[in-house]
């Protein structure tokens, strides 16, 4: 059996049931689902707790390998979308909304960061519809010649850009 503690068998620092960060450089194990479940329940029974759902039936805290429990489709406690997180969440925060603006030099860099940051958490709950939109806006006082109109709207059509996007003229 493949172990943290080869003396008890038991994984160390196993979670399960709720939503963790995990980042490209942590340190990880890739545990047996059925042995790792087994060992949440017992921990479970010797607290007292209890577990979500009866092990194997896809309703409890799931571990790496095991059925996926949420509507979102990822799987619990794994810090992957889709967990449910195992925290009750207030009526009111039904909805998100928010709005940046981002410098056209680092667009990259910042979107990337606001996609690991932000976005990643928000698809991570449980049944999250998620959209995510990039609103571009040009003020353009010496106007575009009809070179860069043709590059601009030939990509955008090819990035599959809104119908109504394009120039304008005033």
């Amino acid at each position: 059996m493949i172990a943290d503690d080869e003396k008890t068998g038991r994984y160390l620092g196993l979670r399960g049931g709720e939503q963790i960060a995990i980042a490209a450089d942590d340190a990880g194990l890739l545990v047996m689902p059925d042995v790792a479940r087994r060992q949440l329940d017992a921990d479970a029974a010797a607290t007292g707790q209890g577990t979500s759902g009866d092990a194997g039936t896809g309703t409890g805290p799931d571990v790496a390998g095991g059925t996926p429990t949420s509507a979102g489709g990822g799987q619990a406690g794994l810090g992957i979308p889709g967990t449910t997180g195992g925290a009750d969440v207030p009526a009111s925060h039904r909805r998100y909304h928010g709005t940046v603006s981002l410098d056209p030099a680092r667009v990259g860099r910042d979107a990337s960061q606001i996609a690991e940051e932000l976005i990643a958490h928000l698809v991570g709950l449980d049944a999250a519809e998620v959209t995510v939109t990039l609103d571009i806006e040009a003020r353009l006082p010496k106007g575009a010649s009809e070179q860069a109109v043709r590059t601009v709207t030939e990509n955008g059509r090819t990035l599959k850009f809104d119908p109504g996007s394009g120039f304008e003229t005033e």
